[in-house]
């Protein structure tokens, strides 16, 4: 395939990116979506690469002491940022497709490096305990 069809066949991609052998189109599925794909382009403009990024050995890669653009060159954008009190940073939250109610992520500095990443359970998976019954 080529870029144009790739473009015609996904849309517009949320980022394109600089590679040593051409470029990155990247194409977030979110905020909602479970998967991000990253579609190489070589310089005579054909697929060289395409792949999910949003899976488990990507996650088991993000380690503190990263910067915020080398996750975002693993992960591509997340889909839901949330601000830290006190100005301590963000954290950034990845949905992906698992058998769990989980999504991956990503504590950000302000200093704009990883601080911590793991799994949290999302908004849409919490349960209230705290269950009246008359």
């Amino acid at each position: 395939m080529t870029e144009n069809q790739i473009i015609a066949q996904m849309g517009q991609p949320e980022t394109v990116r600089q590679t040593g052998n051409g470029t990155r189109l990247e194409f977030p599925r979110g905020p909602m979506g479970h998967h991000t794909w990253f579609v190489d382009v070589d310089a005579q403009g054909k697929v060289s690469k395409a792949e999910q990024v949003l899976i488990e050995q990507n996650f088991l890669l993000i380690s503190p002491g990263m910067t915020q653009d080398e996750v975002r060159q693993r992960l591509g954008r997340p889909s839901e940022i949330q601000g830290l009190a006190r100005s301590r940073g963000v954290v950034w939250s990845y949905r992906y497709e698992n058998p769990f109610c989980q999504w991956f992520q990503v504590e950000v500095s302000q200093e704009q490096q990883v601080r911590s990443a793991g799994y949290g359970e999302p908004p849409e998976c919490q349960r209230s305990d705290n269950i009246f019954i008359p």
